[in-house]
């Protein structure tokens, strides 16, 4: 469920009309309901009730400075994959003792960062980057708490570019050799182990995967508090998807992914971290355009809108469906036709959709990409010199821009010329 809702034949966020929106900040603009993110942080908090735990939101999928802190104020922690998402968090009110640090390629800079400002643990990947946290802490008189993210070899049945727990991708320790791992961490005085990390991948549509995952996880603990280690956390990572496609049947609940984890890690007396992002933030957020020409072409009708793959890469990037609706809600019973939606950018790829079944639209109709707020805004360029977007964070019937339009000309002052051309 999201709280944009059509309302006397207009979209609505929440109780703000979408077209007012659209007057005051231009198009095009993401647009992020505080009510849907926190309902679905209340959703992943209620499905863990009864177990030590703590939702890590996962700021990748976005981290606009607002939506971190009203996740903080919720009493959410945050997942940072580098320097830059810790400074963020910190920034939004999150502490330190709340931020779990994770990824594949942490500098000894970033280390140095999280371990002066604070942090909950770092999520070490490989034997070199716990060789090198070790130093670091020495070198400051610290200690850093440590989970070692294990890749268990689960097939997650998700997009390639997204599977991150199967034996080819390049995250985390193979399974077989976390004994080892583990035996050489207890060695390094810089280092405290506090639990196991795993994460298998994003956009999962079936509790299977995790299912078999996290048993692997089990396993595990059990044999590493017989070597002697206190494994006394579980960082069980994200990637519960959502319903892209309203048309197809809807991935499963947080309410049946809690009980899956009560069912099959609940009795070794474990604290749970879950790091959700995309399911908080993905029906959140939606991005609005407006349409530039209807275009008839050979045996094809373009929507050109002025949204393009800079601003919204999915579609370009997975090939990922976003539901596409116009924001004024046409008559019942309106016929339809096939309309590939495209943005202005000089490239192919800069297709939203193909043979898209939408009611008849015009030049200046505007038109919300649903399903929009986790990994939109967050992966968008400048390419062809196209500003970024603004995001507006709606609440009720109030309305804030959180990051404004850059004007063209703070996109050319950032460049410089040398004195020699």
């Amino acid at each position: 469920m999201d709280h944009f809702l059509y309302r006397d034949g207009v979209l609505h966020a929440e109780d703000v009309p979408l077209p007012e929106i659209a007057a005051r900040v231009g198009t095009p603009f993401y647009c992020y309901s505080a009510a849907t993110l926190t309902r679905h942080y209340h959703l992943f908090d209620e499905a863990l009730a009864g177990t030590d735990h703590l939702i890590c939101y996962a700021m990748k999928a976005n981290s606009n400075l607002a939506v971190v802190k009203l996740m903080g104020d919720l009493g959410a922690g945050v997942d940072v994959v580098s320097g830059g998402e810790y400074l963020k968090a910190r920034a939004a009110g999150i502490p330190g003792e709340r931020i779990v640090f994770s990824g594949v390629g942490k500098t000894r800079a970033e280390m140095r960062l999280a371990l002066e400002g604070g942090i909950r643990q770092f999520n070490v990947e490989s034997e070199p980057e716990m060789e090198a946290l070790n130093e670091v802490a020495l070198s400051m008189g610290a200690v850093a708490p440590i989970t070692v993210r294990v890749n268990p070899d689960v097939d997650a049945q998700t997009h390639e570019k997204i599977a991150t727990g199967k034996a080819e991708n390049k995250f985390g320790i193979p399974i077989a050799k976390a004994r080892a791992v583990y035996a050489r961490a207890a060695t390094l005085p810089g280092l405290k182990v506090v639990g196991i990390d795993v994460h298998i991948g994003s956009q999962l549509t079936s509790l299977e995967p995790f299912e078999l995952a996290y048993a692997k996880v089990a396993e595990l603990t059990r044999a590493l508090r017989a070597d002697g280690h206190s494994i006394t956390r579980l960082d069980l990572g994200g990637g519960l998807g959502i319903p892209y496609e309203r048309s197809n049947a809807a991935p499963p609940l947080p309410l049946e992914y809690g009980a899956m984890v009560r069912r099959v890690v609940g009795d070794l007396g474990c604290e749970i971290e879950i790091e959700p992002g995309r399911l908080i933030a993905g029906n959140a957020g939606i991005l609005v355009s407006q349409v530039i020409y209807v275009k008839e072409g050979e045996g094809r009708n373009f929507l050109i809108l002025d949204a393009a793959m800079n601003d919204l890469v999915r579609p370009a990037m997975y090939a990922a469906h976003h539901d596409i609706v116009p924001v004024i809600e046409p008559a019942p019973g309106v016929e339809q036709g096939a309309y590939d939606v495209v943005g202005p950018v000089c490239e192919s790829g800069d297709t939203f959709a193909k043979s898209r079944m939408l009611p008849p639209l015009a030049e200046g109709d505007l038109v919300a990409f649903r399903s929009a707020g986790a990994y939109g805004a967050v992966m968008a360029s400048e390419y062809n010199m196209r500003p970024l977007v603004p995001e507006v964070l709606v609440s009720g019937d109030h309305v804030a821009v959180i990051r404004e339009r850059p004007s063209f000309d703070e996109m050319i002052n950032r460049d410089t010329i040398p004195e020699w051309l």
